[in-house]
């Protein structure tokens, strides 16, 4: 009897120091949340939300919208940017595989500097589409545009975007009672930064034209941000060249510093990891790997997505797949296309 107390007792306290270690992303557990906040006692009872967030909540209860559809953004775009690859973002299915998230492997990584920069992206957008009232159109550039250009339209107000996303995802990691390692914390802090700071590389000029006839005399541009999608690809490439990291003294207190390098302080626009991740072709929910067993693959790729590295060796299964196309196109005068749709039987491969 005393045994199975024990054991009771040791489960109950690994599924606590497991929900403690969570929190840091908890929050993009909102992505499954269908109902529309519209009252402050809703903010208590949200999944995923440390007090601090909660707080936000009750002050800030129009912008929750906004940042449940950042989780929701935040699920799919991390999902299909690495469709290609063994970890396909599966870890993203919160709360299952929530511990690989909080273990400090570069997949953690990207996942924070990608949530970092999507609840920014999706805030500062809300700011332009006026879904929000709480702010409106970004600043006019200070700077004189080229002749033939003229600043107007409606800037993405990554300003405030920056300001309230970094106050929401930071929230955990700042919070004065001890959950989880200085090293993890400090680890998902850079990396949200990193995010952030995509985010900022991510604002380029747009611009419509003005004139007789389409001649575009004239460009009324303003600065806007590019697709989520974009962002992602930069933070995949950063993610793949990621560095790990050791927490030890450097100077007067401890930081974050490259394990294999000269030492050097890390860069502001480097991803990095503090634990070495699984190679992800088996399952095993503790490392948070869904393995890849059923997964597509190319047959003909070299790449990460071909049958050799994506079934880790085990080998695939061929299966025949009906799709439809648009055949038979003919344009017409003017000026317009018609199409017909036609079926074929295509051959897909499945890892064993």
């Amino acid at each position: 009897m005393k045994s199975v107390l024990l054991l009771l007792f040791l489960s109950v306290l690994s599924l606590l120091s497991l929900s403690r270690r969570a929190e840091g992303i908890r929050w993009l557990s909102l992505s499954s949340t269908a109902e529309h906040v519209n009252k402050t006692q809703q903010c208590k009872t949200m999944q995923g939300l440390v007090s601090s967030q909660v707080q936000l909540c009750r002050t800030n209860l129009e912008l929750m919208h906004t940042i449940i559809q950042a989780a929701r953004e935040v699920k799919k775009t991390c999902q299909k940017t690495f469709v290609d690859m063994r970890w396909n973002c599966s870890s993203i299915e919160a709360p299952k595989y929530l511990p690989d998230l909080e273990r400090g492997t570069r997949e953690s990584a990207f996942v924070y500097a990608l949530s970092a920069a999507a609840i920014s992206h999706t805030i500062a957008r809300a700011c332009t589409s006026g879904e929000l009232r709480l702010c409106t159109c970004g600043p006019i550039p200070g700077e004189i545009p080229e002749p033939g250009y003229r600043w107007g339209g409606c800037a993405d107000n990554l300003h405030y975007g920056l300001l309230m996303g970094s106050k929401f995802s930071d929230a955990p990691m700042k919070m004065k009672k001890k959950t989880g390692s200085t090293a993890n914390k400090l680890m998902h802090l850079h990396n949200s930064e990193v995010g952030r700071q995509a985010l900022k590389d991510a604002l380029v000029m747009k611009c419509k034209c003005h004139g007789v006839s389409g001649s575009c005399s004239i460009r009324t541009c303003w600065r806007g941000l590019q697709d989520l999608k974009e962002i992602a690809l930069d933070l995949k490439a950063k993610y793949l060249s990621a560095t790990k990291v050791v927490h030890r003294p450097m100077g007067t207190r401890k930081q974050l510093v490259p394990k294999d390098i000269d030492v050097r302080p890390v860069r502001e626009n480097e991803l990095v990891y503090l634990q070495s991740s699984p190679d992800f072709c088996t399952k095993n929910e503790k490392l948070g790997s869904v393995g890849t067993q059923e997964r597509q693959c190319n047959k003909t790729s070299s790449g990460s997505d071909s049958c050799d590295l994506m079934c880790c060796g085990r080998g695939y299964n061929p299966y025949n797949e009906k799709v439809v196309e648009r055949c038979h196109c003919k344009y017409h005068w003017c000026c317009y296309v018609t199409c017909k749709k036609c079926e074929k039987m295509v051959e897909k491969y499945v890892c064993k």
